[in-house]
């Protein structure tokens, strides 16, 4: 039961540590052909949006509008997939669900 214990305890700290590098970690996602660039962290926070100046028409705000939201769709999709990588194998050792709420699986 000890041994039990003890390796659900270093599960957790093994899932923690996962989780500090996901936050820690940026990855970026594109639309337009990389006219606007969103970077989010492994958790899903957004750090940096990058615009094209190209991708700037006063008179068409609708379709820069729709370019920011695909890139920031496309990084958080980039996120969801590192934390899949990080967590998924830990979350699956706890018992198949993470407990993380946010996090699919």
């Amino acid at each position: 039961m000890q041994q039990l214990l003890q390796q659900a305890q270093k599960m957790q700290q093994d899932l923690a540590a996962a989780q500090e590098e996901l936050a820690r970690t940026e990855v970026e996602g594109q639309a337009g052909g990389g006219l606007v660039k969103a970077t989010v962290t492994g958790s899903g926070e957004l750090r940096a949006l990058v615009i094209d100046p190209r991708a700037v028409d006063p008179t068409d705000t609708e379709t820069l509008a729709d370019l920011v939201v695909a890139a920031v769709q496309a990084a958080n999709e980039n996120a969801q997939a590192l934390q899949q990588r990080k967590l998924g194998p830990l979350a699956q050792g706890l018992g198949g669900g993470s407990g993380i709420p946010g996090l699919p699986f």
